[in-house]
């Protein structure tokens, strides 16, 4: 069984998370996983993950060894694992295409992005070269041509996706047909996070139907203060996003509310909650005699190791996939770990087809 050879594109603070959690694990015990929901996936545990190339835009971390890259400014997640190694990889310049907005530049250099001044790289002839067979994409939200060209060049070098980001290529009807034409696993759209504000939703939005209590109306707020946040300020980038996160939890009512009764999105940018995301969560309903009821909720999370939990799991199915020939957009997989995957399933259920796929 040769090793997942694993490309990034995007060294923020998921990247950083997610390195961090693959060098950390590497070094407990087995009986020391918690956090990790499948120590082993296919025979894969997260020793068999090999970086060997890596994507970024920004001036302090284009040219830079892998393992000082990842924790560069603007970055300002956690860190739980100082010591990570390079694997040797030095992070090439990515096309910027829409991956920058416009307002970066307004805020400090240590809160955003600063482009560094170099021709961008061929990514496909990068992954071909790598020998790289599973790819993630780490890029700004709103970034969708940045995304696609990504999409692209995993198709012609002949890598498997896991898109974490809300631009729909595995959800897209043409992207998804590509990648099963070419007979490779892609796996999106949008991270789920593993303990965060969607699943947390979504969950409360099917217990009340399983409970017979009719939802009126819900809306969920989160502020942070990292890149993601940061770049969320320009509102013309969340159009796939709200999209997203609205439909992942429209999917688990029986019958969907009005839109003018749920609103799903980012509320602002707090500098100094870094890599914290706080999110307020409310939700109206009407129990037995039609009598008004009310949930209101705070969850507070550390945004990167959240999506990272879920990432390392969606990275290993990929590989799986290829090693059993299956191309296209892998359902099951999607459903546990995506907000906006192919096909909406009940998280439960999602769960339970993951297993049963994992199992063969």
């Amino acid at each position: 069984m040769d090793k997942i050879r694993l490309a990034i594109a995007g060294l923020g603070n998921c990247a950083s998370s997610l390195l961090q959690g693959i060098e950390c694990y590497r070094k407990r015990p087995p009986n020391e996983m918690e956090g990790l929901l499948h120590p082993s996936i296919g025979g894969y545990s997260l020793e068999d993950i090999l970086i060997v190339a890596a994507f970024d835009v920004d001036q302090r971390k284009v040219g830079k060894p892998l393992a000082e890259a990842v924790f560069a400014p603007p970055n300002c997640t956690a860190v739980f694992q100082r010591e990570i190694p390079s694997h040797g990889v030095t992070v090439r310049m990515g096309p910027v295409l829409d991956g920058v907005a416009h307002h970066m530049t307004e805020y400090p250099e240590k809160r955003s992005f600063r482009v560094a001044d170099e021709s961008p790289c061929d990514v496909t002839r990068v992954l071909k070269d790598s020998g790289a067979n599973v790819f993630v994409c780490y890029l700004p939200v709103g970034a969708e041509d940045a995304v696609r060209h990504y999409a692209q060049a995993c198709l012609e070098a002949g890598v498997a996706m896991v898109n974490c980001m809300p631009v729909f290529i595995a959800s897209h009807p043409e992207w998804s047909e590509a990648f099963r034409r070419k007979n490779l696993p892609v796996v999106g759209d949008d991270i789920k996070s593993q303990l965060g504000a969607t699943i947390v939703h979504r969950a409360l939005a099917r217990l009340m139907a399983d409970r017979g209590v009719k939802l009126e109306r819900t809306y969920q707020l989160n502020t942070g203060g990292n890149t993601d946040f940061l770049n969320m300020l320009d509102r013309s980038r969340l159009v796939s996003k709200k999209i997203s996160k609205t439909e992942s939890v429209q999917s688990q009512l029986d019958v969907p509310l009005d839109d003018e009764h749920i609103h799903i999105g980012p509320a602002d940018y707090v500098a100094w909650q870094n890599d914290n995301k706080i999110c307020f969560l409310r939700m109206d309903w009407r129990g037995f005699g039609g009598v008004p009821m009310n949930l209101e909720l705070r969850l507070s999370v550390e945004d990167s190791p959240n999506s990272a939990g879920i990432a390392i799991d969606a990275i290993r199915c990929a590989k799986l996939a290829l090693d059993r020939g299956i191309g296209g957009p892998l359902y099951e997989v999607s459903a546990v770990c995506m907000k906006h995957p192919p096909k909406q399933i009940r998280d439960s259920e999602a769960r339970n087809l993951l297993e049963q796929w994992l199992a063969g």
